[in-house]
């Protein structure tokens, strides 16, 4: 199986169907503008004209399009992660920091946190090693995610024994495009174990160090509590829960095993004898107006989110019935609902001032897309360049983004706000590649607006 080297990074000969084309003649990418017409094109067509056929053969032809355009990022993802550290290290960055910024680029590219941008980063550096699998994924027969699977359940084997999985897995197009998530994980596993077991029982091994408790929104004012364990303890978990409410349930509670079961663990957990009547440890923002039923702007729950105006004020008062609820007043502008301003002349944010950006920006990271918990208090405009420690040369970052901000070329700027609303707090960051995206702060009630992105490119990099 020979594999042809070219600028596509290993594009095979996949026949009429990958429509690859072959050979070795090198094809460059289409311009921006050719992209952006043709999602301008889709945005505004109208499908009534078409037969039912014809749509099916239009869903199948947009889906194949969008699994080559995501294969041509991975690409485009490769060369630009290269350069820049070529760039880094002409700048005389050490070797350990050269990868500093460039996942937080990509992500802001492809409208999506750090942590994104990391997975995507390392999905192009893995599949460059794996140019069968690339030259299935760019012809457009496989998508993202089952790309990443691949080469996620081969991370632990070495470069020669993941190549032998690359060949196999993507010997036969047709076979390999046909296979669901579940078949195509279960093939590549059972590849992986045959051409090395060691390796693979090692990665179950070490899978262990990975285990967590996370949580995430969910509808309704619910929470999901995620826990990864290994299975002999996580079926052990659900077993002990699981057959405790069926025991209850024999016994004539009214509840469904699901409600039992989460009730059950909310129990032992914090060791109280009832789920009910838990103390309130949460930070709950709430405008006045709202507060006092004027109107029913959400409240805004730290570390949850948005929250109906009623279900807030019905959380306050039983814990302010049972004296466990602290009132802070939080001062806002009357027109924009942004935080009034605090300031401080330490280089460091104390803690009152670091508080009020977390609460200003609601727990969450200002980079745009992010989202990811505030680990930094942190100075846009840099402290050695003359930056305050204000609450308006101030915001919050997650570690990640507060990293990638230090390494070469990225700068921020406090700013005024959109056009009609300059009060609001806003953030200007330009990356090295001198493009702008602009955050704003979320605002508790009052005000009702579209949250819009700006990304554009500086004047003195358009002119260069």
């Amino acid at each position: 199986m020979s594999v042809v080297a070219s600028n596509v990074l290993g594009m095979r000969d996949l026949g009429e169907q990958g429509r690859s084309g072959g050979g070795d003649a090198v094809v460059a990418l289409p311009p921006v503008g050719e992209i952006l017409d043709l999602a301008a094109r889709v945005a505004v067509g109208d499908g009534r004209h078409l037969s039912d056929a014809e749509r099916i053969d239009y869903l199948r032809a947009a889906t194949e399009l969008t699994c080559a355009l995501q294969g041509s990022q991975a690409q485009v993802t490769h060369e630009l992660a290269t350069s820049q550290r070529a760039d880094q290290a002409r700048e005389g960055v050490r070797a350990d920091r050269r990868t500093r910024g460039i996942a937080a680029q990509v992500g802001l590219a492809r409208r999506g946190s750090h942590h994104r941008g990391q997975r995507w980063v390392h999905l192009a550096e893995r599949l460059v090693g794996m140019p069968d699998t690339f030259a299935v994924f760019r012809a457009g027969r496989i998508d993202e995610f089952k790309a990443s699977l691949i080469t996620r359940v081969t991370e632990c084997l070495t470069p020669e024994v993941r190549a032998k999985v690359d060949m196999v897995i993507a010997s036969d197009p047709d076979w390999l495009e046909s296979l669901s998530d579940r078949q195509l994980e279960a093939e590549v596993s059972k590849l992986a174990y045959r051409f090395d077991p060691q390796s693979f029982v090692k990665r179950a091994a070490k899978a262990a160090e990975d285990r967590r408790v996370t949580t995430r929104p969910a509808p309704d004012t619910m929470l999901n509590l995620t826990a990864l364990l290994p299975v002999v303890p996580g079926v052990t978990v659900y077993a002990v829960l699981l057959g405790w409410a069926k025991s209850q349930k024999a016994a004539g509670d009214r509840r469904s095993i699901n409600q039992l079961m989460a009730d059950r663990l909310v129990e032992l957990v914090t060791g109280r004898a009832t789920a009910e009547g838990l103390p309130i440890a949460a930070e709950i923002q709430i405008a006045d107006t709202s507060a006092l039923g004027v109107d029913d702007e959400p409240a805004w729950v730290a570390g949850y989110g948005p929250i109906p105006a009623q279900v807030a004020c019905a959380l306050i008062a039983t814990a302010s019935d049972a004296e466990m609820a602290t009132l802070r007043r939080l001062y806002t502008h009357p027109a924009t609902g942004r935080l009034v301003a605090m300031e401080s002349v330490a280089r460091e944010f104390p803690q009152g001032l670091a508080g009020f950006l977390r609460r200003r920006d609601q727990g969450r990271c200002r980079t745009s897309w992010c989202g990811a918990p505030i680990r930094a208090s942190d100075h846009p405009k840099d402290w050695a360049r003359g930056g305050e420690t204000t609450g308006e040369n101030g915001q919050g970052l997650c570690e990640a983004c507060n990293i990638a901000k230090e390494a070469p070329g990225w700068r921020a700027r406090p700013r005024p706000g959109p056009a009609g609303q300059p009060d609001l707090h806003t953030i200007e960051t330009t990356t090295p590649t001198g493009h702008v995206y602009v955050s704003v702060a979320p605002q508790i009630g009052i005000v009702r607006r579209p949250l819009a992105m700006e990304i554009y490119l500086a004047a003195d990099f358009a002119a260069a």
